[in-house]
């Protein structure tokens, strides 16, 4: 069994930064989202980097789960795969297995899941590519390249299930450990529609609010457990389910890190 990764102030600070750095991309759904395609969207990713970044903010918005397959820097498990796939490691890299679309390049991507997903050309903040792709490296600098070098893990047999928006900073801790210990993730995004989802549980409880959610996995989230935080890990390789960003580390450490 391996130590426990303590979730520090300053380590949710720095990813709280991340997500003002982004201004707040990967938060809130788009108005005209369209419906997530089945089979799910597979995205070969490095949680660290810019470009899965701002590929990652556009599927939280459009509200479209998808199959995450980590990729850090020295991995073994999905690197190669993508390279016989496509002929190359580069990342992101896009699987669309309802079309047959395969994609490098995070502005194509982003294109792609608009035209097919969203039932409409990508809107005209997305062609300013440099500033968005620059804005997403200045994202990445607080967290000091946590979620893009791999760490000697036990391999999972099926996907965890992580219920997440992007820019959430208790996710972001929680994606960054999954990505370092290749450990494969179906996204079930839990992007903001509404008021009352911005505020924090702990707010909700002290309002004695009647939250009533209307996005569909924070409704499953109630219905499951009875209320909404994010993130929340669900492990169907060992039945274990988990709120709170520290107590999801700790169990990923002492169940799969080497």
């Amino acid at each position: 069994m391996s130590s426990k990764r303590k979730v520090t102030q300053s380590s949710v600070l720095r990813a709280l930064a991340m997500s003002f750095t982004t201004a707040g991309r990967g938060m809130a759904l788009d108005d005209e989202r369209g419906e997530a395609p089945t089979p799910l969207l597979r995205l070969y990713d490095m949680e660290g980097s810019p470009f899965c970044r701002i590929v990652r903010e556009r599927l939280c918005e459009l509200q479209l789960d998808v199959e995450v397959y980590p990729c850090p820097k020295g991995g073994d498990r999905y690197r190669p795969l993508v390279e016989r796939l496509g002929g190359k490691q580069l990342f992101p890299y896009l699987m669309d297995p309802n079309t047959g679309v395969d994609l490098y390049e995070s502005a194509d991507i982003i294109d792609y899941l608009y035209r097919e997903y969203g039932g409409r050309p990508a809107p005209a903040a997305w062609r300013l590519r440099t500033l968005r792709t620059a804005s997403s490296f200045a994202a990445s600098l607080p967290r000091g390249g946590r979620g893009l070098r791999s760490q000697d893990s036990e391999p999972a047999k099926e996907p965890l299930i992580l219920y997440s928006f992007e820019a959430s900073p208790f996710a972001r801790l929680v994606r960054e450990r999954l990505c370092e210990l290749q450990l494969p993730f179906l996204v079930r995004q839990c992007g903001r529609d509404q008021w009352q989802d911005w505020l924090l549980p702990q707010v909700r409880a002290a309002l004695d609010m009647d939250y009533q959610p209307s996005q569909r996995h924070r409704q499953e989230l109630v219905a499951r457990t009875g209320r909404v935080a994010i993130p929340y890990l669900i492990d169907p390789n060992t039945g274990e389910e988990h709120f709170e960003s520290g107590q999801i580390l700790d169990y990923l450490q002492e169940t799969y890190a080497r």
